[in-house]
């Protein structure tokens, strides 16, 4: 089938796109809760941006007492576990403007876990994450890890005591996808574009997932077609799944837009990071725009190519042809790169994606540089449609198993010297 290309210097892809609340073990001032005018103030009413914020930010007051938080939605009001009986720190808590919640785990306890987790249980097929909703960590296990594998699984999740972790099955497999946002091609493989972003440098250019960057080093806007970006860095596997690519042309117009298909557009302003309760979007070339929520943070995915740290899990699905692209919020927010998962957009699943604020750091780079009226115009090399996802799996090179994940660019990535995934 053929491609529209997008005229040079105008190139805009959908994009993709968050991070983990991280904890620092700073102490809470001896302050008279008595004597602060705060102290009796009532929850806020915010949005999920603004709830990653006040998270982080209490992560650092409340050190080792912090034991997480999240987003509820219908609330609209951040939960903050708190490990203790500490009057300062509920001050703390309710000054943010939050609702406090005793819990067991810290979020040290919880880091402790998941090392021990490492050690023992990193076994290809098996997740986990922290959910702060249930103070726990969330282990996951795939169809593939069975007999004395699962046994390993369910004895490591036990030795960490009761009420530390809970473990359960996924009828997938856990794999990398291929494709995303608006389709990009490299050393036959198919992949998608993240976000749209400027370089440190100064250059246009792009993030997507890790284990496409590591599949070819250039890559094209059409299928066969000339290459019109580089590959600069990539990550993958290891701590994150993330590529930074830079265009051929210095005069490349990259707005950051993703392109959600139905001639509808959604501008990204910033990078953001993710909270679990978070309501996210998910644009890919195989299956279009799903939604879903941001169920933990901080997950490890012990994918068939190696071990993946620091992403997001959610429970929106997609399918192969849909890694690299955007995870995003209706109000502009880039919040990650789609890198694998287990199930489908039918049965459902977890899909995990790289932090897009992780990946910007790494990389050097941040979201913008172009003109956003652009964005529309990348639909016509875009992926949220069907012709392309069906591109996909004829570029696969005849995939086995395309239903479960398999795209059978693994091996052409592993000849490029990726390791890459099985989708490229």
């Amino acid at each position: 089938m053929s491609h529209k290309r997008v005229p040079k210097r105008k190139i805009v892809f959908a994009g993709a796109g968050a991070a983990a609340v991280a904890a620092a073990a700073i102490l809470l001032p001896n302050a008279n809760a008595s004597q602060d005018d705060k102290a009796d103030a009532q929850p806020k009413k915010v949005n999920a941006a603004a709830a990653a914020d006040i998270a982080s930010e209490l992560a650092s007051k409340l050190g080792e007492a912090f034991g997480g938080a999240y987003y509820d939605k219908d609330k609209q009001q951040v939960i903050v576990n708190v490990v203790g009986d500490s009057n300062n720190v509920n001050v703390e808590v309710k000054k943010a403007g939050a609702v406090a919640r005793s819990v067991k785990n810290s979020t040290a306890d919880l880091k402790t876990a998941a090392k021990t987790l490492k050690t023992k249980a990193t076994i290809p097929g098996t997740a986990w994450s922290v959910d702060p909703k249930t103070n726990e960590l969330r282990v996951t296990a795939d169809s593939t890890v069975t007999g004395a594998k699962w046994d390993t699984v369910q004895s490591t999740v036990k030795s960490l005591g009761a009420g530390m972790a809970t473990v359960k099955r996924s009828a997938g497999e856990f794999k990398t996808f291929a494709a995303g946002g608006d389709a990009i091609f490299g050393g036959g493989a198919r992949c998608s574009l993240g976000f749209n972003v400027t370089t440190d440098s100064g250059a246009p250019g792009f993030i997507t997932a890790g284990h496409c960057g590591v599949a070819a080093k250039e890559w094209s806007d059409s299928q066969n077609g000339a290459p019109v970006a580089t590959v600069q860095k990539a990550t993958f596997p290891g701590n994150g799944d993330f590529s930074l690519l830079t265009y051929d042309d210095a005069n490349t117009n990259a707005p950051s837009t993703v392109n959600t298909g139905g001639g509808k557009t959604v501008n990204i302003t910033q990078a953001a990071e993710a909270t679990v309760g978070q309501q996210v979007e998910r644009m890919g070339s195989t299956t279009g725009l799903h939604d879903g929520t941001v169920t933990g943070l901080d997950a490890t995915v012990n994918y068939p190519e190696g071990t993946v740290s620091g992403l997001i899990q959610t429970d929106v699905c997609a399918e192969p042809g849909d890694s690299g692209g955007s995870l995003f919020t209706q109000d502009g927010s880039a919040i990650g790169l789609t890198s694998g998962g287990s199930g489908d957009c039918t049965a459902g699943g977890e899909t995990f994606f790289q932090p897009v604020t992780t990946a910007l750091a790494a990389v050097g780079a941040q979201i913008g540089g172009g003109a956003a009226d652009n964005g529309a115009g990348a639909a016509d090399n875009s992926a949220g449609a069907a012709d392309n996802s069906a591109g996909a799996a004829d570029n696969s090179a005849g995939a086995a198993d395309n239903s479960a994940g398999a795209a059978d660019n693994s091996a052409g990535a592993a000849d490029n010297g990726a390791g890459a995934a099985d989708n490229g």
